[in-house]
């Protein structure tokens, strides 16, 4: 048994210990309320977005052979969910935006 209480606590310890944050986190929070406004035809309207941001694998460039972080919000107008993604360069230091999308999370058949 005590062999495996070494593994256990590097196993515990890693499962406590946050991800750290993508510099970008607050410039795609920031950018998601004027793209839900965008998209949607109503400026009175009520939007609402998560302050969670969620990383996801980079991407590839469509030219060249670099590559382009991904952030997810999510975001609400009226009871409609919306998940928006932000595409930025890798560039350190810096918050270049290369591309969004947004997609309404509905059943539409």
């Amino acid at each position: 048994m005590k062999p495996f209480l070494p593994a256990t606590l590097i196993l515990s310890a890693l499962l406590v210990t946050p991800a750290a944050a993508h510099p970008c986190d607050g410039d795609a929070i920031d950018r998601a309320t004027p793209l839900l406004q965008l998209h949607f035809e109503d400026p009175q309207a009520d939007v609402g977005v998560s302050d969670e941001v969620r990383e996801l694998a980079p991407i590839k460039a469509l030219k060249g052979s670099g590559r382009f972080d991904v952030l997810e919000v999510w975001g609400y107008i009226y009871k409609a969910e919306y998940r928006m993604r932000f595409i930025y360069a890798q560039i350190p230091d810096s918050c270049v935006l290369m591309g969004q999308e947004i997609l309404e999370a509905s059943d539409p058949y």
